[in-house]
């Protein structure tokens, strides 16, 4: 069995900074990349930050600059440092775990972390 959980949502008031992590658990997935998303009240899940194994981070427009995607090294573990936070970075944030079990190319899904930014 699967499980990824994430942790280190709070509220934070504007300008401060979070670190939210990821854990995945499982004795067969082999994890190759790490994704954060997020999804704010009324709209749709958007990609935040992702890191493969083997390559280069990548973090969308919105929050470049102030956001640092990292994972352990030997660990299913990951985390994501955000900066400077503004109001409309509030939202559940996810993480999202790709990699293989056996031949098979599989994701999951952790339940999420509120993240509210307010004064």
């Amino acid at each position: 069995q699967v499980q990824v959980v994430e942790s280190g949502g709070d509220l934070v008031q504007p300008g401060g900074s979070l670190r939210l992590s990821c854990v995945v658990s499982a004795s067969r997935f082999r994890v190759y990349a790490m994704n954060w998303h997020r999804q704010a009240p009324g709209k749709q899940r958007e990609l935040v930050a992702g890191i493969p194994t083997h390559g280069y981070p990548e973090s969308a427009d919105f929050v470049k600059g102030r956001v640092a995607i990292s994972r352990d090294s030997g660990e299913n573990m990951g985390h994501l440092q955000m900066n400077d936070l503004k109001p409309a970075d509030t939202a559940v944030y996810y993480c999202r775990a790709g990699g293989t079990i056996g031949d098979a190319m599989v994701e999951y899904w952790g339940q999420g972390t509120q993240v509210t930014v307010s004064s």
